[in-house]
């Protein structure tokens, strides 16, 4: 993508005051050209930012949130009261709902009984299962927060690893198409490999044009991203992923299937290419052309 473009898109994100469904929205309607996924992707990106810092908003105001909480079930407002709020602090609704009920842990003196380790503890396993907080009122709006929140929560969690999932199969099933042997990643793990791309080729592809120079690039492993990335993402996931298959494999290609800023495609990394699908201009070994060298 066109680093104008993006961008853009990112000082769009920046300046809307609202959740990130009703930014997708807009979105979508400013740039129809542009793939959802990738709108999606972009919009994910940039809120977790966003969220990060304004999450002292919820620290510092947590006891005010959690009595305005309680006021407007006192008063019959109707549902959403949580995701009302986490729209008027311009944070996700799942974060909100999280705030709320560590204060509710705190003024309830849950710590007293025993039932749970902590209160981080009881936070994440009322999150991940509602019907076991024992206030009603708060079960049912801690419930549609997880349920109307696309970036945080179990579900969103549960949705962005499903996704990951569906992608590390295509890339499978694109790879055995071009008659491609590899070992997956589950495969890796049984043989005791502790850091493992999704892909592991059998034997080594070339794919061709594939360098700033024009030259081939060599590739050992493959690694599924279904997200968008730009440079900053991309060089945490270089440092924490990518350099760890490449100190193990050798140079290897990352898939942005969601696309990512020209200046990563245009890098002169020679460690690890990036493109946003499969390569069709694919170079096989052939073991029949080489010799073998000679023992005398």
């Amino acid at each position: 993508m066109d680093l104008t473009v993006y961008n853009d898109i990112k000082s769009f994100i920046n300046q809307y005051r609202g959740l990130s469904r009703f930014c997708l929205r807009e979105l979508i309607n400013l740039y129809p050209s542009i793939p959802r996924n990738t709108l999606g992707s972009i919009c994910s990106l940039q809120y977790q930012i966003i969220n990060s810092h304004n999450h002292y908003k919820l620290k510092n105001n947590a006891k005010r949130l959690y009595r305005r909480f309680t006021g407007a079930v006192a008063e019959g407002e109707t549902p959403g009261i949580i995701i009302r709020l986490a729209q008027e602090v311009n944070v996700c609704p799942a974060l909100v709902a999280r705030s709320i009920l560590a204060q509710y842990y705190i003024d309830n003196n849950l710590e007293d009984n025993g039932e749970f380790a902590s209160e981080k503890v009881f936070v994440t396993t009322m999150m991940k299962d509602t019907s076991s907080i024992n206030d009603r009122d708060l079960a049912l709006e801690v419930f549609l927060s997880v349920m109307y929140d696309d970036q945080y929560g179990p579900v969103a969690d549960s949705i962005k690893h499903c996704i990951g999932a569906d992608y590390e199969e295509v890339l499978k099933a694109k790879l055995r198409a071009l008659g491609v042997s590899f070992k997956d990643e589950s495969v890796l793990r049984a043989r005791g490999y502790d850091k493992t791309p999704d892909v592991k080729l059998d034997f080594p592809l070339a794919i061709a044009n594939a360098t700033a120079s024009g030259a081939p690039a060599i590739v050992n492993w493959i690694e599924s991203k279904a997200l968008f990335a730009d440079a900053p993402l991309h060089a945490q996931y270089a440092t924490n992923q990518y350099v760890s298959y490449w100190n193990r494999f050798g140079p290897g290609l990352v898939i942005y299937w969601f696309g990512c800023t020209e200046d990563i495609i245009k890098s002169p990394e020679n460690r690890f290419i990036v493109r946003n699908d499969v390569p069709e201009n694919l170079v096989f070994m052939n073991p029949s052309i080489i010799k073998a060298p000679s023992l005398l």
